[in-house]
């Protein structure tokens, strides 16, 4: 983790027990410092060793040496303080989705629950339901997001892991004994969350390999370590196994450590068909055990009749038939996006001006940027009414007139009411180049009621995409109940593009669904939802959704050029 990110986590974790205590001013504070700090471009380490960390916007004096403190000794001892004076429990109550501070608190106080065993115990003897406020479907959420919380324990968010992964890969490339390094599983195949990490190294000198993996910085402790395999584990309890492979094997280890097991079970069977065994060592001949293919992906592929198929296709969803067929898309790729469509700034709840969203998108090598502050509905994320809309608007003429070869979209996030009507009026949407409905509130509606609420929003001819549209949050929020298959049916005959959220705890749409409305004729833009110039860069994992939901370049909105989908969003 770097010391950006550990800093930050601090003073997130300060403000969470603050808001619990009630104290929302010094909530705010925290929460406000800790963004600025996750924005930095600069390590804060650099920062700090100049005595400027009062310049960082949101950073007082109290702030900053609290800073000071994690950065000399790791931790915080106010933190560990405020840890301490929490009733038992309530922090791991707080990590269930749908339980806040106030409510966490309830339950400790009124069922005297002590763990989230303790509250799965106390619905489970009717003991909830002796609370004001709380019935069946209470009990129902409770338990649901109890079961959810523990199929992710030791799971981690793909974008928490990318960094990680980057640093070792770079870290273990410097070695002179490793020929290729790449890490497989999950995470190769860019799923929304992984468990371990698998490195593999193609190397003809293990013992070196080993001996530099074990070395690396930012390992907690070392499990094992033998001639060719060893594991230690990263902050966060994030294990790495390694693996060393001869070079002539290394793209069999690397197909079959990539999975996924449903993928490699049908490869193989196919393979003993053709009258070969497959493993991670390579594809051999049955009758003479001589090695067929091995050295890389490719060629295991083809010996077995198919075309290359791409990582992130590798969950047995029809891509191996495909393959035999030479029937694969041609996934779209990051090179291909041309701009961003769904970015906040300062208007709203956004850390960076206009101005320097624009400059971080061009650093990109796009083309244009849509901006989408939130609307005045949510009120938390100072939302945008329409006079202050308007004056955004004018604002990015403004923008526009000293910028060369860039444009910057005029869009908007609006609400989406629980009706289904948009918090703004239409004379103001009417002059927007992209708008996106979205839903903030009233996730609990029923399937029917938030279904009818969505689709009627799609109905005004000024949305150009719905965000998010399942309103999840991985790990913390379930998908709002909503019927998939007619919200497709409506957006299709809307002609209303589908979102690809990319920020890391959304995802959203999802690449099953991302793949299903793609059948149904609906194009997707992809938003990296930034709030500040370094999170553009999340536009990377809303392209590893699309791809593992099978979309080409046609199927994204903003793989166009300024022109073209211009012309797309003038809706019929």
């Amino acid at each position: 983790m770097s010391a950006n990110a550990k800093v930050a986590e601090v003073l997130y974790e300060i403000g969470e027990i603050l808001n619990i205590k009630g104290d929302r001013f010094r909530t705010r504070a925290f929460n406000m410092a800790a963004q600025r700090v996750t924005a930095l471009t600069e390590d804060i380490r650099d920062i700090s060793r100049r005595g400027e960390l009062e310049e960082i916007p949101s950073v007082g004096k109290s702030i900053a040496a609290i800073i000071e403190e994690v950065l000399e000794t790791g931790g915080s001892s106010q933190l560990e303080e405020l840890r301490e004076s929490l009733p038992r429990g309530v922090r791991e109550l707080m990590e269930l989705e749908g339980v806040g501070p106030k409510k966490a608190m309830r339950f400790q106080r009124e069922l005297e629950v002590a763990s989230i065993d303790d509250l799965e115990a106390a619905i489970k003897a009717g003991k909830l339901r002796g609370l004001k406020g709380f019935g069946e479907k209470t009990e129902a959420n409770l338990l649901r997001s109890i079961e959810e919380h523990r199929m992710m324990q030791g799971r981690f968010l793909l974008g928490a892991v990318l960094p990680v992964i980057d640093d070792i890969v770079e870290y273990m490339a410097g070695s002179d004994s490793v020929l290729e390094v790449e890490v497989a599983g999950s995470a190769r195949r860019s799923k929304e969350t992984v468990g371990d990490l698998d490195l593999l190294v193609a190397s003809k000198d293990s013992e070196r390999v080993v001996e530099h993996f074990v070395s690396m910085p930012p390992i907690i402790r070392v499990l094992s370590q033998g001639s060719t395999k060893s594991t230690v584990v990263l902050e966060k309890n994030l294990q790495v196994d390694l693996r060393v492979i001869q070079p002539q094997e290394y793209g069999a280890a690397l197909q079959y450590f990539t999975g996924s097991k449903e993928h490699n079970v049908k490869l193989r069977t196919i393979a003993v068909k053709m009258g070969y065994k497959l493993n991670e060592y390579g594809l051999f001949d049955r009758d003479s055990d001589a090695r067929v293919a091995g050295e890389t992906e490719e060629e295991i592929y083809r010996a077995l009749g198919m075309s290359p198929i791409p990582p992130e296709l590798r969950e047995n969803r029809g891509e191996i038939e495909a393959a035999m067929v030479d029937g694969l898309p041609k996934l779209v790729t990051l090179d291909e996006i041309r701009g961003d469509l769904h970015v906040h700034t300062k208007w709203s709840d956004g850390i960076g001006t206009i101005e320097e969203m624009a400059s971080g998108a061009m650093e990109q090598g796009w083309e244009y940027m849509a901006i989408c502050d939130h609307t005045k509905s949510l009120t938390i994320a100072n939302g945008l009414d329409e006079d202050r809309l308007i004056e955004q608007m004018d604002e990015i003429d403004g923008v526009n007139r000293e910028l060369e070869g860039f444009t910057v979209l005029k869009g908007v996030e609006c609400d989406i009411k629980s009706n289904g009507s948009l918090d703004l009026p239409d004379f103001v949407l009417s002059d927007l180049d992209f708008v996106i409905a979205s839903v903030h509130s009233a996730f609990r509606m029923s399937e029917e009621e938030m279904t009818e609420r969505v689709i009627t929003a799609m109905h005004n001819p000024h949305v150009s995409a719905i965000g998010h549209p399942t309103g999840r949050l991985i790990q913390r929020r379930s998908p709002i109940s909503i019927k998939m298959d007619r919200l497709f049916e409506a957006a299709a005959d809307q002609e209303v593009m589908m979102e690809i959220n990319a920020f890391p705890d959304r995802l959203d749409l999802d690449d099953v669904n991302c793949r299903t409305a793609m059948e149904r004729g609906i194009t997707m833009s992809i938003g990296t939802d930034a709030h500040a110039p370094n999170q553009l860069d999340f536009m990377a994992m809303g392209v590893s959704v699309a791809r593992r939901g099978w979309l080409e370049p046609r199927n994204v909105v903003n793989t166009l050029s300024l022109e073209k989908m211009r012309s797309v969003l003038k809706r019929s």
